[in-house]
């Protein structure tokens, strides 16, 4: 198909170069073939105290989380998913890869694959369209159904985000006022993620997305049916079942050193699939710049050594490597 990137050949090329070494870094983690339950939560009642405790009880133990009634309807997930991302994804790879096309969506465009992969176990299965919030309107007339959808997605996650940060910051003692003055609405990045079918017995030893931990503080990620995220937990791979009424939440690394490892930014991973395609959405809660972290444990009175300008690029840089 016209569309697929050329995932088979990078990897021939990759192979060619190691000599047949396929064996991932995470071979010797033990799999667990049931899908997992982690805590299901109602944040349509964020004030309540119960609530309140059970999402820091799930960033402490899980370190991702599923929410409902979270306020995105289901009609706009289903034209986001199945009409939006497939008019995107399913137009020719010649089309997709030009710079004029990645133009009309705005931000940074389209990528595929792992730029950064040096051996064949570390090459993503993937491709995807990155979006920056601050530059929707860059959007060409033509996509206001797409807009519109990630629009609506965004804000909302921006405003969930803003809640449970400052319900998870205040159990560590950061400033409640912090996420509003520094992760604003109109920031971050939203991101299309589309996993092709991977044939075997490839689909068995490469990953969609490598393991990995997000930059952020917080990441909504809603996935389709078919499934495939997995998560790391006591040294075993535990995929998480999907619910098309829930988004999912991870914390990232920002948290987990803002609050001095009390939360955990927990490995994780897309599989491949041998026939069937997967989709997932993610909207990344951050800070508005790159900017010094340092300064950030001054004002929310936590230890300095916690973020430096050096952990934060290198962690930014990695994951915008490893990341699709």
């Amino acid at each position: 198909m016209d569309y697929e990137p050329p995932f088979l050949e990078t990897y021939k090329t990759l192979l060619s170069v190691h000599h047949g070494d396929t064996r991932n870094d995470d071979d010797e983690i033990s799999m667990v073939e049931e899908r997992c339950d982690i805590p299901l939560i109602d944040v349509g009642r964020l004030d309540d105290e119960e609530c309140k405790k059970q999402i820091i009880e799930a960033a402490k133990t899980w370190g991702f989380f599923q929410i409902v009634n979270h306020g995105i309807p289901q009609n706009i997930l289903h034209s986001l998913m199945f009409e939006e991302m497939i008019d995107l994804f399913h137009r020719p790879f010649a089309v997709k890869s030009q710079e004029k096309f990645n133009n009309f969506l705005s931000a940074s465009g389209y990528k595929w694959g792992n730029p950064s992969a040096t051996s064949p176990n570390k090459l993503s299965w993937s491709e995807s369209f990155l979006l920056f919030l601050s530059d929707m309107d860059k959007i060409h007339n033509n996509s206001n159904n797409l807009r519109s959808r990630v629009e609506y997605f965004g804000r909302r996650a921006a405003w969930l985000g803003e809640r449970l940060s400052e319900i998870l910051g205040e159990e560590v003692r950061m400033k409640s006022s912090y996420f509003r003055e520094n992760c604003l609405e109109n920031t971050g990045i939203f991101r299309l993620n589309r996993y092709p079918p991977c044939p075997a017995p490839l689909c068995s030893r490469l990953f969609g997305i490598i393991p990995h931990t997000d930059s952020s503080f917080l990441t909504f990620v809603y996935q389709d049916q078919v499934g495939g995220l997995q998560l790391l937990k006591d040294s075993h791979w535990l995929p998480l079942k999907p619910n098309p009424q829930a988004l999912v939440v991870n914390i990232g690394d920002l948290f987990q050193a803002a609050s001095n490892g009390v939360y955990k930014s927990v490995k994780h991973r897309v599989v491949c699939a041998e026939k069937e395609e997967r989709k997932f959405t993610f909207r990344e809660y951050k800070e508005q710049t790159h900017k010094d972290v340092k300064e950030t444990g001054d004002k929310v009175g936590l230890p300095r050594f916690l973020i430096s300008r050096n952990f934060h690029h290198h962690h930014l840089t990695t994951h915008q490597q490893q990341s699709i």
